[in-house]
């Protein structure tokens, strides 16, 4: 079996990414005790079945995935603790943030995301876990939050038919031929309109099912019945990509409590503009991390937090870029922010008439790369163990 599938089917490793990284590592398999050890020199080497396997630096395997690393190093240099808290986890994906919070303590954590099905199976299983899919983090309101979690420990009651409630026919004692005593009563029989309205009743009930028009009825999933899913959080958290923190920070910041803690991840690559990124999606400059950094600020300032401290996260990206975190304080009032989604009902002014700039050549080629060349491995190999998954495809360079 190959080096990297044998880790993820032996439980060594969560996925197979992070399989590959403990190989990198290092690795080393023997087939008894008394047998030499062998380095495992590629992710495709064999392991044969029952050999016993030793990882030489197990520091990858210490969470979902390696992004577990980066908050874990985030919360040691700022001195932060979670535990206790009720934490919010924005873009959970298959869950190393998540899983970092819960080895620290944390009472509860509630994690949303665009994506779905990429949280790690033993995370979903928790019942300090709140897994929201399919959730645009710009579009977060209390209400919307606190909605979408309901829906997720939801189950959907279908409704059986019952045949046992159905009218009793009039006429009914004929069905034996006609054989009744006198104490017969047939005061109870059903009209015969009664039993038309039943039929069309059962009949619009299973058209509106055909149709996808029917009530839906919920309840909370056995277990999930005391759930808290208050949005108030005492520690806010995540790790986004393909959207600048400048347009997030407002929505999830409202459901931060007062004084309460937000620790950001920053991603340089996605808060400036392509013309600014080099070649693979790479921030090649270190003059323009001050301008991102700058940006950061003062996004949280005028949501009223007070930023604590800026710093180098202790692993860089899966592409190679350096990143941030930037840690920071709610005030003791939150601020009102307006929802994005309520701009659409506010009048608008009128347009000026401003002729549209055609992007270059370079920002558009810079763009491309960016989101060709950008894959989140912990999402991308997670479900695929095996060997037979598509291969990535790279493009020739320029």
């Amino acid at each position: 079996m190959r080096a990297d599938v044998f880790l993820v089917e032996t439980g060594l490793a969560s996925t197979r990414s992070q399989a590959q990284r403990l190989i990198a590592a290092g690795v080393q398999w023997r087939t008894t005790p008394l047998a030499p050890w062998i380095k495992v020199a590629k992710n495709g080497d064999e392991i044969p079945a029952g050999a016993q396997v030793e990882l030489l630096d197990d520091s990858e395997a210490k969470y979902i995935s390696r992004g577990g690393l980066k908050l874990e190093g985030a919360l040691a240099a700022t001195g932060l603790v979670v535990k206790d808290l009720r934490c919010l986890d924005v873009g959970q994906s298959t869950g190393g943030f998540t899983d970092c919070l819960l080895q620290a303590g944390a009472q509860q954590v509630i994690g949303v995301d665009v994506g779905t099905a990429q949280l790690h199976e033993r995370l979903r299983g928790d019942e300090r876990v709140v897994c929201v899919e399919g959730f645009n983090a710009r579009a977060l309101t209390a209400d919307a939050l606190q909605a979408a979690c309901e829906l997720a420990l939801c189950e959907i009651v279908v409704d059986e038919e019952d045949n046992d409630t159905q009218p009793v026919a009039p006429y009914a004692w004929m069905r034996n031929g006609g054989q009744v005593s006198e104490e017969y009563d047939d005061s109870q029989d059903a009209k015969e309109q009664e039993i038309e309205d039943f039929k069309a009743e059962r009949s619009a009930k299973q058209r509106a099912k055909a149709e996808g028009t029917a009530p839906v009825e919920r309840r909370r999933r056995p277990g999930t019945e005391n759930v808290d899913i208050r949005p108030e959080f005492d520690f806010v958290t995540g790790d986004l990509s393909f959207i600048s923190l400048t347009l997030v920070l407002p929505a999830v910041v409202s459901v931060l409590k007062p004084g309460g803690q937000l620790l950001m991840l920053v991603k340089p690559q996605f808060e400036l503009q392509p013309g600014q990124i080099g070649k693979g999606g790479i921030v090649r400059d270190k003059a323009l991390y001050v301008e991102v950094e700058q940006r950061i600020r003062t996004c949280l300032a005028e949501l009223g937090l007070e930023v604590k401290h800026w710093l180098d996260s202790a692993i860089d990206g899966g592409d190679g870029n350096h990143e941030f975190f930037v840690h920071a304080q709610q005030g003791a009032v939150v601020k009102a922010v307006v929802p994005a989604a309520a701009d659409a009902d506010a009048p608008a002014a009128p347009a000026k008439k401003v002729a549209a700039k055609r992007p270059s050549r370079a920002d558009m080629r810079a763009k491309r790369d960016l989101q060709e060349l950008y894959v989140d491995p912990e999402a991308a190999s997670f479900g695929q163990p095996g060997p037979a998954r598509g291969k990535q495809k790279k493009r020739n360079e320029r």
